[in-house]
């Protein structure tokens, strides 16, 4: 079943903050992406009908296979498109800032090819000695 915009964020969000925490809570979702606990609440009801997340006895949320394997993938989008206008010469967060917004949307092909150009573009930094 594809997934909405705002559900590919509330994945993205629930993956950052697992990296970080021993548990991911919807007050942490909440106040992560400065949504209203209730929409929070709302959301994650929809994720986990749709097989992306489970819940604890903690009310800790947990990623199912197929929610990280989701999350994982807009994760990586979001930092190459990133780092693909960064070395355009964007300032860090308006890259992320667009990144986020261009995430959604990108094919895998277009994707693909930014991915090339990042790496000609850091193979020959590294042959001219640059970082």
């Amino acid at each position: 079943m594809p997934i909405h915009q705002s559900g590919e964020d509330y994945l993205e969000t629930i993956y950052v903050l697992s990296k970080g925490n021993d548990g991911v809570h919807a007050v942490d979702v909440a106040k992560h992406l400065n949504f209203s606990k209730p929409s929070v609440t709302r959301a994650m009801k929809i994720l986990k009908q749709e097989g992306f997340i489970t819940v604890d006895e903690k009310n800790h949320i947990i990623l199912t296979r197929s929610g990280r394997e989701k999350a994982e993938a807009i994760f990586e989008r979001h930092n190459v498109i990133a780092r693909f206008w960064m070395l355009n010469g964007v300032s860090r967060d308006t890259a992320y800032r667009d990144a986020c917004l261009m995430e959604h949307d990108i094919s895998r092909e277009t994707l693909e090819k930014i991915k090339e150009f990042i790496d000609k573009k850091e193979e020959e930094g590294k042959a001219l000695g640059q970082k």
